[in-house]
């Protein structure tokens, strides 16, 4: 395809992403077209690489896994996953996985800026004797497509029926031989629209890339993965939520990552307290600002009586809907109340909408 960017070079870091394609507004456009006629995308394909991926092996890795998160591992067959969260002992969210569940092993992925916390407790708590572990995010990569025509753009790129590809639940995956290795082909929520991470040998990212392009994704960058995201409501470890946030305060139970009818688990008293007999004080909601501007990290939020009540984590321009952030908000604080977010520099006004943001125009 003339013009099309060839694979970024690997990235195994968050820093070595590429931000952008040279146009930003265009890879998010391609995001939502949902035609084939020509000139037309429907899905991007994003290097999603830097997350930290490792695998758990042996006949108590479900076990010991399971004892370390809030979903329930044991629950689940191979071809199919889950998101979760790991907590510390006062409930609070040291990242959040998703899992995999294969034959063999099961695969587990974090964001970034979680993996020093997750594999500091893997060490701590696992012992390889019972559930062998390995870090293999420096040997494989994630490239990932989404998009309302994400699966069409899989099916053509790897050769699976697109009825299978749509009919596949969230976290379900299989495995697949393509580009001469056999890589995992993973149904992901992640923008909120159709997604499929493709978890490939590193050998095997560019001929993925250049497959997923010439079937009709385009290559985009962090800048438009991270609008998606966030219109989709879904936080980002080290950013919308850290190991200072509750899981409920992350809306972990909201994003189906917390079960309430499994076995123990680390900082499980604390979830099943707020679940059962009380609630949060604060959690993670949504901000449209009057003004199509990106909002500071940490930006205070007040309500029309200059109270305190929350901060702003992620803001971006979206080109559907302007200025919006996720910010952690007081309960108290109605969908619908304006408040001012005030920083250093300056000051904008926003109301609080509920999570997604509206997937339709306006």
């Amino acid at each position: 395809m003339p013009g099309t960017p060839a694979a970024p070079a690997a990235c195994a870091l968050l820093a070595d992403v590429a931000r952008d394609y040279g146009d930003v507004a265009g890879e998010y456009a391609a995001l939502r077209r949902a035609t084939a006629a020509p000139g037309t995308r429907g899905a991007i394909v994003v290097d999603r690489s830097y997350r930290s991926r490792g695998t758990f092996a042996g006949a108590k890795a479900r076990d010991v896994l399971t004892g370390l998160v809030t979903n329930d591992i044991l629950a689940i067959a191979p071809g199919e996953g889950c998101y979760a969260a790991a907590l510390t002992a006062k409930g609070k969210i040291l990242a959040d996985p998703r899992l995999f569940a294969r034959d063999d092993d099961i695969l587990v992925d974090v964001a970034p800026r979680a993996a020093a916390g997750w594999w500091a407790m893997i060490r701590k708590y696992v012992n390889p004797r019972l559930a062998r572990y390995a870090d293999v995010t420096a040997s494989t990569a994630d490239v990932s497509v989404y998009g309302t025509r994400a699966h069409a753009v899989v099916a053509a790129a790897v050769g699976l029926p697109r009825e299978e590809l749509s009919a596949m639940a969230e976290f379900a995956h299989r495995p697949i031989d393509a580009f001469g290795h056999t890589l995992l082909v993973a149904r992901v929520p992640d923008v909120g629209l159709e997604g499929f991470s493709l978890i490939v040998p590193i050998e095997a990212r560019g001929a993925a890339w250049d497959a997923l392009v010439t079937a009709g994704a385009r290559p985009a960058g962090l800048d438009a993965f991270e609008i998606a995201r966030i219109e989709s409501g879904r936080p980002e470890w080290g950013v919308d939520m850290d190991d200072s946030t509750l899981a409920q305060e992350g809306n972990m139970e909201a994003l189906h990552a917390i079960s309430f009818t499994k076995g123990c688990y680390t900082g499980q008293e604390t979830v099943a307290r707020i679940h059962f007999r009380g609630h949060v004080n604060r959690h993670l909601r949504g901000l449209r600002f009057d003004e199509a501007t990106v909002i500071p990290s940490a930006a205070q939020l007040h309500d029309a009586g200059g109270k305190l009540v929350g901060d702003v984590r992620s803001s971006v321009v979206s080109p559907r809907l302007g200025g919006i952030a996720l910010a952690m908000v007081r309960r108290e604080v109605e969908s619908g109340s304006e408040v001012d977010a005030t920083w250093t520099a300056g000051r904008a006004r926003a109301r609080i909408v509920d999570l997604p943001f509206p997937s339709g125009e306006g």
